[in-house]
Parts: C-alpha cells; structure tokens; sequence
C-alpha cells in the first residue's frame, strides 16, 4: 500500500472528514499537525500551492484537500492510487 500523509490542524472539519474516509479504507496515514507551526505551515504552502488544509500526499504525488480525496474516491480512483 502507498505513503499516505496527510497535513492537518485539531480544529478542522475536513481533516476529520478526510480521517475518516481513509479510515474506513483502512489506510494507514502518517498526520501531521500543524498546529501553531507556521513556518511548516508556510513551507508546505509553498511547496503545493494550496491554502487550505487538509493537504493530503499519496506517494510523492499531491492529492489535495478533502473534497480531491473524496472525488477520487467517487470516481474509483482512490483504491489503485492507494495500492502503488
């Protein structure tokens, strides 16, 4: 099974969304909370381009947030990500 990381806050109802669709998957994922670490916070951004949080990577390969996870996963995409 693939790397799954996921870059999360504690308040964030897509991080839990997001949680939860790979638990119920049962993919095991490595979080990383970035609560009050703004210069990771700012590294990250950097690196993907996106705002907003969660950023979830599959691999070396940028998913996105939760709603690009979720879509994915509606379009029976996720499962062969997740089996690299």
């Amino acid at each position: 099974m693939a790397k799954v990381t996921i870059y999360t806050w504690t308040v964030c109802p897509y991080c839990v969304r997001a949680k939860d669709l790979l638990n119920r998957k049962g993919v095991k994922y490595e979080e990383i909370n970035l609560d009050n670490k703004d210069e990771e916070l700012a590294q990250l951004r950097k690196r993907t381009g996106f705002k907003t949080i969660p950023q979830i990577f599959i691999g070396d390969e940028f998913i996105g947030g939760y709603s690009d996870l979720a879509a994915l996963d509606d379009k029976g995409e996720l499962d062969p990500k997740l089996a690299r």
